[in-house]
């Protein structure tokens, strides 16, 4: 058995680079349960390109054992396991914050905490399953085709995954790329989707050189991948060049970050407490010349009804003729029912509230339990009652304002689907509370994908979070102002103006995602067999699965 792996090795060598060949023909040729474990360090090490950490490099790694791993596996379980490991590995190392906000409530709920990760990423893992499966398939193996296959299937089970069963998009890999200005600006055309694609591309690019014959260029395939990124960034940063920096919408904000423990935001002896605080930070500087003083999701510590006055002391936080836009619970009271609201509020500078826009996409288990009826558990959130979603406009207009898309907590990391399409905003507001993460990655992860929703949307986006990550962002995602993890205070700065003109990406939405997938599908079929092994070849040196 060792001299028939050794001659595996030796005689790959013969058609690709001696050092690629044999590290692709070794981990080919590995047991079953190796490749498993070589996929599932994959999927750890493709998990830290992605925020906090953005170590891209590590994806030419994760993504080219990956192709090699799928390439040409006659058995659709082999690839299906592969696939499903290098998820379990991406998703518990990037979602292994989830596990935190157990601790919250830790009495009634720390034991689920390993469980519920575990859980959700094993789950999440399928969508990598069918990646792998798709991309194994005969009619996707074979020359430069093979790696139009990885990005084509990756990039359809990232959107499945973004879409269906409420969606969960959290973490594309296209987010990778939000450690530069200019590296972001292809999202204003062809949207995160489009760069989980770009990016899967370039990564598994330089994989191709174990299938080349020792005569050709070894840096042919490494050289248009770095060729490729050297243009998206010169692209990006001739884009950036052309703004005008005087530009400005004459509107002055004020973003409160109260920092307060989750563990201590709806005791009811807090509550004076909390509204001091939010009230103190409010009028830090006074508030001449502050247009808007923006708090996060549920900052507000009183449930605000239909019939209830709010206090006076509220408009010690409105500016002159301006707005509070705070993040508030509300009930509703139709005949004897209630109905529980997670809302966004504008309150003007009589404590009246002028303009109210409720939460329409619901976080499963945190706001309510789906299935409630068939499901035995409880939500993470305090209170037994499910949250009820919000159905009206997008836009939230108040006199005096440019209109506005509020986007509460994980509302913004759905691209596509922050604006009404009816009706262009002038800005994005997103108001969340990752207090729950504490010191994590979480959060991190959060700001990157709210940012890039003002790159995709050409809207500037202001965000407020309870303990951060608070900004104010440009429509190109450059960032104005910010407040980091876990500080406490307010920053002031000037609304940006939106683009004039909708992106490319908010006039074709999704449907450049489904153009880009269509060329994918086409690449591998003309590059099939150009750059690999003939099927002479292939017979005479039994490559195990190549050109079958």
């Amino acid at each position: 058995m060792p001299e028939r792996r050794a001659q595996t090795v030796l005689l790959s060598g013969a058609g690709a680079p001696l050092g690629l060949a044999a590290a692709r023909a070794w981990s080919r040729s590995a047991s079953r349960s190796r490749r498993f474990s070589m996929a599932f360090g994959s999927g750890v090490l493709a998990a830290f390109a992605l925020p906090p950490f953005h170590l891209v490099p590590l994806l030419i790694l994760s993504f080219g054992l990956l192709l090699w791993l799928v390439d040409g596996k006659p058995k659709l379980i082999d690839a299906a396991g592969t696939g499903w490991s290098f998820g379990l590995g991406f998703f518990a190392t990037g979602l292994y914050w989830i596990g935190i906000s157990f601790f919250v409530d830790a009495e009634r709920l720390a034991w689920l905490a390993v469980p519920a990760v575990l859980g959700l990423s094993a789950f999440l893992a399928l969508f990598t399953a069918g990646t792998a499966v798709a991309a194994s398939l005969p009619e996707c193996r074979g020359g430069g085709g093979r790696v139009f296959a990885l990005a084509t299937a990756w990039t359809t089970f990232e959107w499945l995954r973004g879409n269906i069963l409420t969606g969960f998009p959290w973490n594309l890999i296209g987010y990778a790329w939000t450690f530069s200005d200019p590296f972001i600006q292809p999202a204003s055309a062809i949207g995160v989707y489009g760069m989980s694609f770009v990016t899967v591309v370039l990564a598994a690019l330089p994989a191709l050189n174990a299938y080349r014959r020792p005569a050709s260029s070894p840096w042919l395939f490494p050289g248009l991948a770095i060729a490729a990124t050297c243009a998206i960034w010169a692209v990006g940063s001739l884009r950036l060049a052309t703004i005008d920096p005087a530009a400005g919408t004459g509107v002055r904000l004020r973003v409160v970050q109260g920092g307060v423990e989750q563990s201590l935001k709806w005791r009811p002896e807090e509550r004076e407490s909390i509204l001091e605080r939010y009230l103190g930070l409010s009028q830090r500087g006074g508030l001449e010349g502050i247009d808007l003083v923006v708090w996060p999701e549920t900052a507000f510590p009183l449930l605000v009804t239909d019939e209830s006055t709010l206090p006076a002391s509220v408009s010690r936080a409105v500016p002159k003729g301006g707005y509070l836009v705070t993040g508030a619970m509300r009930r509703t009271q139709t005949g004897t029912t209630s109905q529980y609201w997670n809302s966004v509020v504008a309150i003007d500078e009589n404590s009246q509230i002028a303009g109210v826009y409720d939460k329409r996409h619901l976080v499963p288990f945190g706001e309510y339990v789906p299935l409630r009826w068939i499901l035995p558990f409880e939500k993470l959130t305090a209170g037994t009652i499910d949250l009820s979603s919000g159905s009206g406009s997008r836009l939230l207009d108040v006199p005096g304002l440019p209109a506005f898309a509020p986007l509460i907590c994980y509302e913004a990391i759905f691209p596509g689907s922050v604006v009404d399409r009816g009706v262009r905003p002038s800005w994005l507001l997103n108001v969340s509370n990752d207090a729950w993460f504490g010191q994590s990655t979480g959060p991190y992860q959060h700001f990157s994908m709210a940012r890039l929703r003002a790159v995709e949307e050409g809207l500037p986006l202001v965000r407020a979070g309870n303990t951060g990550i608070s900004a104010i962002v440009d429509a190109y995602g450059r960032v104005n102002a910010r407040m980091g993890l876990g500080q406490t205070g307010a920053i002031d700065g000037n609304l940006p103006p939106p683009l004039v003109g909708r992106t490319f990406f908010a006039r074709a939405g999704d449907g450049i995602v489904f153009v880009l997938l269509i060329l994918g599908a086409l690449a591998v079929l003309l590059l099939k067999n150009p750059g690999g092994p003939s099927p002479s070849a292939c017979k005479r040196h039994r490559f195990a699965g190549e050109g079958r």
